[in-house]
């Protein structure tokens, strides 16, 4: 049976089907730097808690086949650097199931940048170079000396996702532009509704962040993956060549500001390094540093859009 999700001001929302991602299980389960782990019908899961907060991850196995990154051509309001392509994985992760909070950034950081303040909302305006300095951290203090425990394995280490592998886990097994279906509602994501996908009905736009997993979770039980903040990426991981605007990094997702055509799976924005928002966050990923996913072709196009554009 599929959960059901009480929204402020929307009654209630069923959920997709709990589908857990194909592939082998993790090699070493639980991980030395757990705090809790299991199984349910998502696949498998871990958390790790650091000065008292907690954070969840799922994991995502490497794909037994490629999957299509980006949109095909007669998808609508589709932009051309989104080259339909096979990408092979080739390594499983671990995912976590919500964006970073504000809490845990500031158990780690010591201080709290967010325009919208909450403990449970996803900490924002923080640029890419941010996001890295808090892996760092982290990696210092909460997992580099537990490596004695396990000192045959590769370290896993927090690190931001790929490109590739944050499109495959958004996808969840889904080719529609959501991980929801052709078209997506203010009850399943947090965006502007008042610009809905494909001209459909307008609908509540709540003009700020929310909590994390207060709304749908996607097939693979990983939360506001469309939607609520844009997410960094560690890099174009998956389009092979560089941007052409020379030093930008990747974030996906789409912000509470946006227009539901910029929360597709397959949308693509690109911003510099030092650039910060109140819609700019991440999602932590946690296993050894990934080398360049398997993938095939060579265009792309530019991936800046005006901040206007919703």
């Amino acid at each position: 049976m599929a959960d059901l999700f009480a929204v402020a001001g929307a009654g209630v929302v069923t959920a997709p089907p709990r589908t857990p991602p194909p592939g082998p299980p993790p090699e070493h389960f639980p991980a030395p730097w757990a705090s809790d782990w299991g199984e349910d019908p998502w696949g498998f899961w871990q958390a790790f808690a650091y000065r008292g907060v907690r954070q969840g991850f799922r994991w995502i196995p490497p794909t037994p086949e490629p999957f299509l990154m980006g949109s095909p051509q007669g998808e609508h309001d589709r932009f051309h650097d989104e080259r339909q392509h096979d990408v092979m994985l080739t390594r499983g992760y671990w995912l976590a199931e919500t964006a970073c909070t504000q809490a845990l950034w500031q158990a780690v950081m010591g201080e709290n940048p967010s325009r919208f303040r909450g403990e449970r909302r996803p900490v924002e305006t923080v640029c890419w170079e941010d996001a890295q300095r808090f892996c760092e951290r982290l990696n210092a203090e909460a997992v580099g000396p537990k490596h004695d425990l396990q000192p045959d394995l590769e370290p896993a280490r927090f690190r931001l996702p790929t490109e590739a592998e944050w499109e495959y886990a958004c996808r969840a097994g889904t080719t529609t532009p959501f991980s929801f279906g052709e078209d997506i509602t203010p009850e399943q994501a947090n965006y502007d509704g008042n610009y809905p996908y494909r001209g459909g009905k307008t609908g509540l736009f709540r003009g700020e962040t929310v909590e994390v997993a207060s709304l749908p979770a996607n097939p693979w039980g990983l939360y506001e993956m469309h939607g609520n903040i844009w997410e960094w990426c560690r890099d174009y991981d998956g389009y092979p060549a560089s941007p052409e605007t020379g030093g930008e990094r990747v974030l996906r997702g789409g912000g509470w500001i946006d227009g539901a055509r910029r929360l597709r799976s397959a949308f693509r924005y690109g911003s510099a390094p030092g650039d910060r928002d109140d819609d700019f966050g991440f999602r932590l990923a946690l296993g050894p540093e990934p080398g360049q996913a398997r993938q095939a072709g060579q265009e792309r196009g530019r991936t800046d859009r005006a901040r206007s554009e919703r």
